[in-house]
């Protein structure tokens, strides 16, 4: 088995004197798609912050693999709204970059002539695209996303979620989200870790959904469901003729 990409041992943090994150186990592999839900203050955003190195565990540790590249799109960007700056310029900070880079990284975030477009112009949709941009410059090997759908709608967010499945597809990186909706976690999820200042149940998102864990955290009913966007065609996982699968379904097997 390939090593892990991460790896978080027995991981606790302390923040303000308050234990956020206790007894975390976690590891992500190259080219998997794994989803953390939790309610609001669970230590969701904690946890990709010490996973990234940003925050320093209080007990426990985190391994990375030597010289892992990851790609983290934040939660929130704070860009004074007033000031004039260009995608293409804000995506050269705080280093110069060839506009051919800014040109692919664009194109990979399925937003390719925003280039000259003012940032401050952006819909809360393209915005996000960009900070995805930004994130692929580097040809990440992880991708780290912290509840990148927030305030897009649904259309939105499912177009978004499928642009991930294309990057993954395209860059073989591993991607690690953060939902802000409990009940919605992307289909192409391999993993959901459900947390609540520690892991309270991981697993596929049919075992997830199913745990009495999870149950108990958000209740049963419709709103206890994991609901798992899924686009228009369903993913069949079996890779021999998948691609086959979904360009000559019209064609018999």
């Amino acid at each position: 088995m390939n090593a892990p990409l991460i790896a978080a041992r027995r991981l606790a943090i302390r923040l303000d004197g308050r234990e956020v994150l206790r007894d975390v186990d976690f590891e992500i592999r190259a080219g998997e798609i794994v989803t953390v839900v939790g309610p609001n203050g669970s230590g969701k955003s904690t946890l990709l912050k010490a996973l990234i190195g940003a925050v320093r565990p209080s007990a426990g540790r985190v391994a990375r693999a030597p010289g892992l590249r990851i790609g983290y799109v934040p939660q929130k960007l704070a860009i004074d709204a007033s000031l004039p700056m260009t995608v293409g310029r804000f995506l050269s900070l705080p280093r110069r970059v060839a506009p051919d880079a800014i040109a692919s990284a664009l194109d990979k975030a399925g937003v390719p002539d925003l280039a000259q477009r003012q940032m401050k112009d952006l819909s809360g949709g393209q915005f996000q695209r960009v900070l995805l941009a930004r994130a692929l410059m580097d040809a990440p090997q992880l991708l780290m996303l912290d509840e990148p759908t927030q305030g897009l709608d649904q259309p939105g967010s499912a177009a978004f979620y499928q642009r991930i499945e294309e990057v993954r597809r395209e860059m073989g990186c591993a991607v690690l989200m953060v939902s802000h909706d409990l009940h919605v976690v992307m289909a192409a999820s391999d993993r959901v870790l459900c947390i609540n200042g520690h892991v309270c149940c991981e697993g596929t998102p049919e075992r997830v959904a199913d745990a009495p864990e999870y149950r108990a955290l958000f209740g049963s009913g419709t709103k206890g469901t994991l609901a798992l966007y899924r686009h228009q065609h369903t993913h069949d996982h079996d890779h021999d003729h998948d691609h086959d699968h979904h360009h000559h379904h019209h064609e018999a097997h």
